[in-house]
């Protein structure tokens, strides 16, 4: 789910006890996307991971692997919406988006996803204009995001 200009980090927190493994972008996008994508998207799967120490089982794995497939193929990356990370544990698969519009973005996801099974997850939006979820998540892990060149941007 990313393009060769963009880099990427992977990175391993712990919630309530349990190990969540992060997929995230590096550096914001320049500010005209960020002011078109106010839209915090988040794909939630919820499974038992208990005896997987929160994490997804094998076949379980396999089958998110197989949604994530599907969601690179939306149409519209940068214009309809901008992925920004995924994380995995504590019983949950989370794919996170910024979008522009929540009907034009769920328009694509579902063509997207025509051929594939109904996955059990849910999606939620959060208007979130300062991106300040990606930005909580870099800082949680460290990466300083420089104020100026988030305004000049």
């Amino acid at each position: 789910m990313a393009t060769a200009a963009e880099s990427w980090s992977v990175g391993q927190a712990e919630i309530a006890g349990k190990p969540v493994v992060y997929k995230f972008i590096n550096e914001l996008p320049d500010k005209k996307l960020r002011d078109m994508m106010t839209w915090l998207t988040v794909v939630s799967w919820k499974y038992d991971g208990s005896s997987t120490n929160g994490m997804p089982a094998k076949d379980l794995n396999a089958s998110m692997i197989k949604l994530e497939n599907g969601l690179v193929s939306i149409v519209g990356r940068g214009d309809v919406y901008y992925e920004v990370y995924t994380a995995t544990g504590n019983n949950l698969k989370e794919f996170v988006f910024y979008i522009t519009d929540r009907d034009v973005f769920m328009s694509h996801f579902n063509k997207a996803l025509n051929n594939h099974p109904a996955y059990p997850i849910e999606i939620s939006f959060y208007e979130d204009k300062a991106w300040s979820d990606l930005v909580k998540l870099h800082t949680d892990f460290g990466i300083k995001t420089n104020k100026e060149s988030q305004r000049a941007q």
